[in-house]
């Protein structure tokens, strides 16, 4: 997928997205529906930086938000929230396809213990958004930004924006100088050959 014309916020319907199918909302719909964060699109245009805002069905998971967004889930930044032992907070990026390995991020943080923060940390710290959907812009909450080092491999990544209903297609490259994005090791190593070669 590339990157169209810079658009300051090119929606793509949910309708046209789920093909013309009606979906009745229940009640927990309407609690976690809500637009775009208010800050990030200011923020993206404020540094200019291309993008493409979508609207897409409901999701809960960075995997499902990438097959609603159609894209390649390993190019799907998930943005985490972690504490340190000593107080700091950080925003930690990896591919959808990743988890966090904290023994690693602990080493990135240099910090003595790191946890995923709770539902209230991050209701607290980065107000604006549903839980879970977090753009990594620490700018906008007043957190660093630590990605794995797979992120950079990308060209374009999608995140969320916030929402469990929008996420936005930029250049890496345009996102990680805007946001000063440091680079460590983050990610939990999975051996993905066959169990035959690893024995």
């Amino acid at each position: 997928m590339t990157l169209g014309s810079w658009r300051r916020a090119t929606v793509v319907g949910a309708a046209s997205a789920a093909a013309g199918k009606e979906r009745t909302m229940n009640a927990a719909d309407v609690a976690t529906v809500s637009g775009p964060h208010a800050g990030l699109l200011d923020w993206l245009a404020s540094h200019r930086i291309e993008h493409e805002l979508h609207e897409h069905p409901l999701t809960y998971t960075a995997r499902e938000t990438a097959r609603a967004e159609g894209v390649d889930p390993a190019t799907f930044a998930k943005t985490l929230g972690i504490a340190t032992d000593d107080g700091r907070h950080a925003l930690v990026v990896v591919d959808a396809t990743d988890q966090v390995d904290l023994v690693k991020a602990r080493r990135v943080l240099d910090a003595g213990r790191v946890r995923l923060m709770t539902e209230a940390e991050l209701t607290e710290w980065l107000p604006g958004c549903d839980v879970g959907t977090m753009p990594p812009v620490g700018e906008l909450f007043g957190l660093p930004v630590y990605a794995d080092f797979a992120v950079r491999a990308d060209p374009v990544i999608t995140f969320h924006a916030g929402s469990h209903r929008f996420a936005v297609l930029v250049d890496r490259g345009a996102w990680e100088r805007a946001a000063h994005v440091t680079y460590g090791d983050l990610a939990i190593d999975v051996d993905t050959r066959p169990a035959w070669i690893r024995s």
